[in-house]
């Protein structure tokens, strides 16, 4: 990871901004943090280490890949099980004022805020796929706010709008994945299932299987609605999700098998044509500081 994302860890514990922080911390001395709440929302994502994070009393055991929503008044701390380990994580503040504008423009925004207060569940567990796609989104609003580029300000904003979005519909799919599924059209019921099995067999075969219709009916469903072909979507889907895992810090060496590609030259054409630099200059690009944020 780039260094110069990094914020030097501090005990403060108010915001500075009226709106939202974003921070990325990696600490080998561990801090000795004291139990505390705030005002505003945090959003933790868990990336190293091995911790218990006590929420209000009741200590939540928290692995890589998870995240938390703690919200205003909750008292917390974490607990180190093993001071020798790195301790990195994002944390991502968001005022109630600013949670308040988001309401007027849609309840699907607070949905987590809502589970949180009613059910009192704080963790969050994702996929490889999923949490790569977070920590993606996350890099790329943490260099946005460092920028001087045209159009910061509106560009932070809808990139920290898109994460929050993207939590609330990772966690409502979760809830609610074997609810009301036979409503969906086909075509959007096929893109669910593409992105929730990148890892996996896709053959035209294999949905036909799945979704019990005919190989005919899914390709024309999907072509007819989406405009472009199964496999070009299932091809786009996991050039993103390896262009995600890169700027991750995944190896490259491994990404291609990791997301259902065959063979690193097959995957090596795609990328390229894609994206018009290859895996490793991409990776080079961006731990270099010369790859825009996009």
């Amino acid at each position: 990871m780039k260094k110069n994302l990094q914020t030097a860890f501090s005990t403060r514990q108010y915001m500075l901004s009226k709106d939202f922080e974003i921070y990325y911390y990696n600490d080998t001395v561990l801090p000795n943090v004291a139990t505390h709440s705030h005002t505003y929302y945090e959003f933790y994502f868990f990336l190293e280490g091995e911790i218990n994070l006590y929420i209000d009393g009741i200590p939540h055991r928290v692995r890589p890949g998870d995240f938390l929503l703690i919200p205003p008044g909750a008292s917390h701390y974490p607990s180190f099980l093993s001071p020798d380990l790195p301790y990195r994580r994002f944390v991502l503040w968001l005022s109630k004022g600013y949670c308040e504008r988001l309401t007027q423009a849609s309840t699907d925004y607070i949905y987590l805020m809502q589970l949180v207060t009613t059910a009192k569940r704080h963790v969050f567990s994702t996929d490889a796929i999923a949490f790569n796609a977070i920590q993606s989104m996350i890099f790329q609003l943490i260099e946005e706010t460092k920028s001087t580029r045209f159009g910061k300000e509106a560009k932070v904003s809808l990139d920290v709008n898109s994460l929050i979005l993207y939590l609330n519909r990772l966690v409502y799919e979760q809830n609610h994945q074997n609810r009301g599924d036979s409503s969906l059209p086909l075509y959007l019921g096929i893109c669910d299932y593409i992105s929730a099995h990148l890892d996996e067999e896709l053959s035209l075969d294999k949905l036909a299987q799945e979704f019990y219709v005919s190989k005919f009916h899914i390709s024309h469903a999907f072509k007819d609605n989406m405009g472009i072909s199964l496999h070009q979507y299932i091809l786009k889907k996991r050039l993103s999700a390896c262009r995600d895992a890169i700027l991750c810090g995944e190896p490259v060496s491994r990404i291609f098998e990791q997301y259902g590609f065959h063979d690193y030259s097959s995957f090596f054409r795609a990328f390229k044509k894609e994206y018009g630099v290859s895996p490793k200059e991409l990776r080079d690009m961006y731990l270099n500081g010369t790859l825009l944020s996009t």
